[in-house]
């Protein structure tokens, strides 16, 4: 029998491999097509005897125009219809931002009532990201596909109360040479890593929550400071005497690396961090903080002094149950490329800079 996870999990892939996934609730079902993935076989494949219509994020609505459209109003999943103009180049223009200044002339949209599949749509903009992909989809009400997933198996497939500790090891590192790394997973879900530095149990720990950037942590990216608060972070927590680093897979601020460099090409457009994740169809900040709560208390910790600039992690890691004594500032990697990118971080996301 297919277990919750093992439904998502297969549904998250073909999605990624551009099939189309059918996802239900109830007696309600949507078959959708990931649209930055369709070809003219796959979609006319998708499409049989039908037209599909687009199905995107509020988010993404707004920055076309449908804020005022009252089938769209209060949705965060919005339907459009898919007239004749719109093809699928015009279609995948209408998805993915970055394609905005390229093709300005788009619309006008029709929005349409949801009706009984408002929650499978929303569930299926969930799949995708997921899916590391834009969300952004073609969508047909039935429908029919190899892959089938239950709207509640979706929004079940995120939580992180089944995290389990895998694998732990002893990690002499530059900044300390008494370090222990302690590996978690996620079913169906990447892999997040602890550093256990120093002794952090003889004390209060000093507690950094660093989200992945490959960009920033690995090749030295000059447009975030990801890199040089990572090495900032392991020194500090070393001269603290003991204290974990938690390193998540949340790239991008949890949109992924795809999406994450889509992002930085809005910002070449001119757009800041935010603008730029919010014209991508995502949340401001798609990251979720009991992952890294769920980890400290597998490791035994309920109390932690926290090294951030973010007063949104202190909110995360409280609401989940952690105590945060103390919070202290990380100054590191300002510089001339990013300067842009931090005022932004201090002006409209709160990080006390």
């Amino acid at each position: 029998m297919t277990s919750a996870v093992q439904s998502a999990e297969r549904a998250i892939d073909a999605l990624r491999r551009g099939h189309p996934v059918q996802v239900t609730d109830g007696e309600a079902a949507i078959t959708v097509l990931a649209i930055e993935l369709a070809d003219p076989e796959s979609l006319a494949a998708f499409e049989g005897g039908a037209r599909a219509n687009v199905l995107l994020t509020d988010k993404r609505a707004a920055f076309l125009g449908l804020g005022n459209q009252l089938a769209a109003a209060g949705m965060q999943a919005v339907l459009i219809e898919r007239t004749p103009w719109l093809d699928l180049d015009t279609a995948r223009a209408v998805a993915d931002p970055v394609l905005d200044l390229a093709t300005p002339m788009k619309g006008p949209f029709r929005s349409l009532p949801p009706g009984r599949i408002e929650r499978a749509g929303r569930a299926a903009l969930s799949l995708a990201k997921h899916a590391g992909l834009l969300p952004a989809l073609f969508v047909i009400e039935g429908g029919a596909a190899d892959d089938v997933v239950a709207t509640a198996d979706i929004e079940h497939f995120a939580e992180t109360g089944a995290l389990k500790l895998v694998s732990r090891a002893r990690l002499p590192i530059k900044v300390h040479e008494k370090t222990e790394i302690v590996a978690f997973r996620l079913p169906g879900g990447p892999e997040h890593l602890a550093l256990l530095i120093g002794d952090p149990y003889g004390t209060t720990p000093l507690v950094r929550l660093h989200s992945s950037c490959l960009t920033g942590d690995l090749l030295g990216s000059l447009k975030c400071d990801c890199g040089d608060q990572l090495h900032a972070a392991l020194h500090a927590i070393a001269e603290s005497g003991g204290g974990i680093l938690l390193y998540l897979q949340q790239e991008g601020r949890g949109i992924g690396l795809i999406n994450k460099l889509r992002a930085y090409a809005l910002q070449d457009q001119g757009f800041d961090t935010v603008d730029a994740n919010l014209r991508l169809g995502f949340e401001i900040d798609e990251r979720e903080f009991a992952l890294a709560a769920n980890m400290l208390k597998a490791l035994g910790f309920g109390t932690i002094r926290l090294l951030t600039n973010n007063p949104a992690k202190v909110a995360g890691l409280e609401a989940e149950g952690i105590t945060v004594a103390e919070r202290l500032p990380l100054k590191a990697g300002e510089g001339a490329h990013n300067e842009a990118y931090l005022r932004t971080k201090r002006d409209r996301t709160g990080h006390m800079l």
